[in-house]
């Protein structure tokens, strides 16, 4: 499959990439992309066996490579391999980028952080009352667009409405949870997500 991600977040981008990537791919950079190694990236195979994971950094500043990538993007689709490409920024008015959305190329922008929805983050809280496992993915879909810790400070304020509204023991075990992650966040270098995505499925047991 191939996605491009474009954007100036790229902390955003990158915690997407490794989610959808793993921990081990092979990277790319555009300047080392001569247009004869196109095909190899997209249809060659690995020597270690098993399928690809592979970033292409700003592919678009090499304009030749890029060309190349975009005139054989129907044979690319057939890879096996999983392919992100990570731009800074992609004209939507140009022919080729009107071509990769016509091929159903998964364009994903990411952008600064604007402010959090409260109410997602209100659902994913009750959710996770319920079933944590379904309030993680539904986080996953909008991780990428979502600061961790502005994320994390609106869900401290569910989780005091909570126990504002009925003082009982799951409501109180909330907080001892939240404050325990609230030192964890500012104290470690453990991944916010991480943290927050434990809390989650920990929360319907609590």
């Amino acid at each position: 499959m191939i996605r491009i991600f474009t954007g100036e977040a790229r902390e955003k981008a990158f915690l997407e990439i490794k989610r959808v990537l793993g921990a081990n791919y092979e990277v790319f950079e555009s300047e080392r992309v001569e247009p004869g190694l196109v095909p190899s990236i997209f249809l060659g195979t690995s020597l270690l066996g098993g399928k690809r994971a592979i970033l292409i950094k700003d592919l678009s500043e090499n304009k030749a490579s890029f060309e190349a990538f975009v005139g054989g993007i129907e044979e690319f689709l057939k890879t096996d391999a999983e392919v992100i490409i990570l731009e800074t920024k992609l004209d939507k008015r140009t022919a080729a980028y009107k071509e990769l959305k016509k091929r159903g190329i998964e364009i994903k922008e990411f952008k600064e952080a604007g402010g959090v929805d409260f109410r997602k983050v209100f659902g994913i809280y009750d959710l996770a009352l319920r079933d944590g496992k379904r309030a993680v993915e539904e986080l996953e879909k909008i991780e990428a667009e979502e600061d961790p810790y502005m994320f994390f400070g609106v869900l401290v304020s569910q989780a005091l409405k909570k126990f504002e509204a009925r003082a009982g023991e799951k409501e109180k075990k909330a907080l001892k949870e939240l404050s325990r992650l609230d030192k964890l966040m500012k104290s470690t270098g453990y991944e916010p997500w991480i943290l927050i995505k434990g809390f989650l499925v920990r929360l319907s047991s609590l």
